[in-house]
């Protein structure tokens, strides 16, 4: 591809697909940005000057300039975003910044901004870094630099996992397999799974196989240990059950109570570790459930557990409210 053929195809890149494109981006892979250039002097050269007002030439950017530029820009906004950290600035302390305090139920909620904020800026560090990657020292980086911007993009990629991890918003793709492969016709045989319990949240994967396990599988790098975990597994469990409050209020509603109990013993140091997990753990096999043991099987749609659950609760309110 050269000359016309080759400025149109890049002129196409430009052409607007909605409010929010702002340029075309090309990626070079045989190396003809000498040929670009020529070709837009080419065709600059026979542009008509004569109209007046701003002139038609296209100025051509640097590339590794702007490369530069984008990935300096990222690396700010990260070290902006999560300069409130307190020191010493580990897991637990992102943790807590981006999940809030596990004792206030509406605090995970209510960071949601933060961490979509360090989910965006975390994927656009990741493409600018990209994008000059094996060219970093002709970006004019020293080597020094070029050491700690691979160790800042380590450090924001291992927070972004911490806090994904810890607020329960790891993408699960479980539920689009079959679509992706009917939409991308794979006629491929069936991929062999090496575990079943693959892209499992942690709560599930807690009702699945034991919270020893789950903690082994998806918690095991954690430095922070203990309390990093703990509130790693208390912010799971919240984020379920503001999932699935709706389905039946009063449930979740207790539920969320509980964990409250469970969290608040826990920093209070009322119980050991042991006692700890195992509460924690059977508090997340009833979030899981959805259901008290007790709920008759006719109860088979959440709406009919919800009105039965809110009956069963004012009942027992009633009767507390009567006695003498």
């Amino acid at each position: 591809m050269q000359d016309h053929g080759l400025f149109q195809a890049i002129c196409r890149t430009n052409r607007l697909d909605g409010d929010d494109k702002d340029f075309g981006y090309i990626v070079d892979y045989k190396d003809l940005f000498k040929k670009v250039e020529n070709a837009i002097a080419v065709y600059t050269s026979e542009l008509d000057h004569s109209a007046g007002g701003t002139a038609p030439e296209i100025l051509l950017a640097d590339r590794l300039k702007k490369g530069r530029e984008r990935l300096d820009e990222a690396l700010e906004v990260l070290n902006l975003l999560c300069e409130p950290v307190e020191p010493p600035r580990g897991e637990l302390e992102h943790i807590r910044y981006f999940c809030g305090n596990t004792e206030v139920a509406s605090d995970l909620q209510e960071r949601e901004p933060q961490r979509a904020a360090l989910y965006k800026a975390a994927a656009a560090l990741m493409r600018a870094y990209a994008n000059i990657a094996d060219e970093l020292d002709k970006a004019g980086y020293s080597g020094m630099a070029i050491a700690r911007i691979k160790e800042q993009r380590d450090h924001y990629l291992n927070v972004r996992e911490i806090v994904r991890r810890a607020s329960g918003e790891s993408i699960d793709l479980k539920a689009y397999e079959a679509d992706m492969r009917h939409l991308i016709e794979i006629e491929a045989d069936e991929p062999r799974k090496i575990s079943p319990f693959d892209n499992m949240s942690l709560v599930d994967l807690i009702v699945k196989t034991g919270i020893a396990n789950a903690i082994n599988r998806q918690l095991a790098g954690m430095k922070g240990a203990k309390e990093a975990i703990a509130e790693t597994i208390e912010n799971n469990v919240r984020s379920k059950i503001i999932k699935e409050h709706l389905n039946d209020p009063a449930y979740f509603e207790a539920m969320s109570a509980l964990l409250d109990e469970v969290i608040k013993a826990r920093k209070a140091k009322a119980i050991e570790y042991e006692e700890y997990l195992r509460r924690i753990a059977a508090l997340a096999k009833r979030v899981d459930a959805g259901q008290a043991d007790e709920t008759p099987k006719s109860l088979d749609t959440p709406g009919k557990r919800a009105l039965y659950t809110t009956s069963a609760r004012t009942k027992s309110w009633h009767s507390r409210s009567t006695k003498p």
